[in-house]
């Protein structure tokens, strides 16, 4: 039966990923009780470090840091680890290698870039806009009914007001310019001004990675610009992204949060439509008047018990896109490899293939029918060349984020289509860097469906729900649903499935902590 085993909280949150962590950190603050409960043994998510055996550390899922909210790191007093900032190299089958380090791009071999400036007036643009998205990033989602898709049917311009954006900043030809490509993709944004060429590639492997999206799709340029929020730098952590996540988790346990690992929540109690706490798996019983989940929609639903839900909003949960695209694959490696045309110091960027727009494109296609791409996108980092603490014994790890590795495998996943991926990947990767597979002593990878089934993020989907116009801002995860507010008295929703979306950024679990303190549910 039920055992309620200690004193009630003002708040329990489900899930130790960062957002969880922000939220808890949030309302302990503001002096309120909270307790954090994880299933998994440790806390981080989907940022965490493993060991992978001989002493030899990587980066579960996510290996760097682009996004993280500096409101959201000042308000609860997040000491980060020292983390160096990586350019990134485009990888190119003549070796002309495109080397970008912030604003400045260059071919890695030290010779000027004939699109370098039409890049910085690209890039400064971009960044301008998505400075806006920023700022929108840490309110709630505005209130327009329709999302952004709405805009683009507002005869007035002024409609933009209601997006809390500051329209005496920005004049009228940046505020159609802003418009224009906001509803535009990348691929027509970035072709417009630039070749199809590894600089083109790179740009549009970023407006896509994670996504069920190719750079044609529509609201890409969106993605781009939310990549950009922040400041757009690429940072790798030292100690890797779990010591990110021990950061938040040391902010929320500085600040008197309880963190519970280990066991997860069986249901969520609900009397007279409103939260009384939680039933964990092994039967304790813990009270609260608030909870917060870091599960998706659907599954933050499930919790509590559909039948607590109109059919409308159930239907929306059910079927919100969330199709995960992108796998994870590691490869031990016996020493440094070497990439054509790299020097040793470029060998320790962050190294994309994604040699043109239209590549990263054609890769996509595949994935719409349940198959991997033979030429894949890959986004890859050697952290122990910036983290020496990461390596032993002249050993190192290639962390490959691999885009479009579909999570519905035509066939389905077993060890046989693991190893496949596997080896397409390095053998992608060989192109670049001749004799990489003699030095693997071992690969593992993960599939979108393995990160569903060790992170509950849904369809293994990094944002827990596509960041399309439609599941975005005021219409995230879906239309009358996007205020935190989860359909029950106390019940809210605080993971990336919840406004601004995914990236380890913290700011979705921030916003849902002050909008229930601001409801004055605690």
């Amino acid at each position: 039966g039920m055992n309620t085993t200690s004193k009630p909280y003002d708040a329990i949150v489900i899930g130790a990923g960062h957002n969880g962590l922000a939220a808890a950190a949030t309302l302990a603050a503001k002096g309120k009780s909270v307790c954090v409960i994880e299933r998994d043994t440790a806390i981080g998510g989907m940022s965490k470090t493993v060991d992978m055996g001989d002493g030899v550390k990587a980066p579960q899922i996510a290996h760097l840091l682009y996004n993280l909210n500096p409101v959201v790191a000042r308000e609860i007093g997040l000491t980060l680890p020292k983390s160096v900032n990586l350019p990134t190299v485009s990888l190119s089958a003549d070796g002309k290698h495109v080397l970008m380090d912030g604003k400045d791009v260059s071919f890695a071999d030290g010779s000027a870039h004939p699109e370098a400036e039409t890049y910085r007036a690209l890039e400064a643009r971009l960044q301008k806009f998505a400075t806006l998205l920023g700022r929108m990033s840490v309110k709630p989602p505005p209130s327009l009914a329709g999302g952004l898709a709405e805009i683009a049917t507002l005869k007035e311009l002024a409609g933009l007001a209601k997006l809390g954006i500051d329209l005496k900043r920005m004049g009228k030809k940046d505020m159609r310019e802003f418009l224009r490509i906001l509803l535009s993709n990348a691929s027509d944004v970035l072709l417009d001004e630039l070749d199809d060429a590894p600089l083109a590639g790179a740009l549009s492997a970023d407006a896509v990675r994670g996504a069920y999206a190719g750079p044609r799709s529509p609201g890409t340029v969106f993605s781009l610009m939310y990549r950009l929020g922040n400041g757009g730098a690429v940072q790798l952590p030292m100690g890797g992204m779990g010591a990110v996540a021990d950061a938040f988790a040391t902010a929320a346990r500085g600040k008197g949060c309880d963190i519970r690992t280990g066991t997860g929540v069986a249901r969520v109690l609900v009397e007279e439509d409103h939260t009384q706490g939680v039933e964990l798996d092994d039967g304790t019983v813990i009270r609260s008047k608030a909870v917060l989940s870091s599960l998706g929609g659907f599954q933050t639903m499930q919790m509590a018990g559909v039948a607590h839900f109109d059919t409308e909003a159930v239907r929306r949960m059910r079927n919100l896109r969330n199709k995960g695209t992108t796998a994870k694959v590691h490869l031990v490696l016996s020493g440094v490899p070497v990439f054509t045309g790299l020097s040793p110091k470029q060998t320790a960027a962050r190294l994309l293939v994604a040699p043109s727009s239209t590549y990263v494109e054609r890769a996509f296609n595949p994935a719409k029918y349940g198959e991997m791409s033979k030429e894949p996108v890959i986004e890859a980092v050697l952290p122990s060349l910036s983290d020496p603490s990461l390596s032993i014994n002249g050993q190192h790890v290639l962390s490959a984020v691999v885009s479009y590795v579909p999570y519905a495998l035509d066939g389905g996943w077993d060890d046989a289509a693991r190893k496949r991926l596997i080896k397409l990947t390095i053998e992608t990767l060989e192109r670049y860097a001749p004799g990489l597979s003699a030095l693997v002593t071992r690969a593992d990878a993960l599939t979108p469906a393995d990160i569903e089934a060790q992170t509950g993020a849904p369809g293994g989907h990094w944002h827990h729900a596509e960041m399309g116009f439609d599941q975005i801002l005021t219409v995230r995860p879906a239309n009358g649903m996007a205020h935190y507010r989860f359909g029950i008295g106390g019940y809210y929703l605080c993971g990336a499935s919840a406004h601004p979306g995914g990236d380890v950024m913290g700011a979705a679990g921030r916003n849902a902590a002050l909008q229930l303190l601001q409801d004055g549910g605690v």
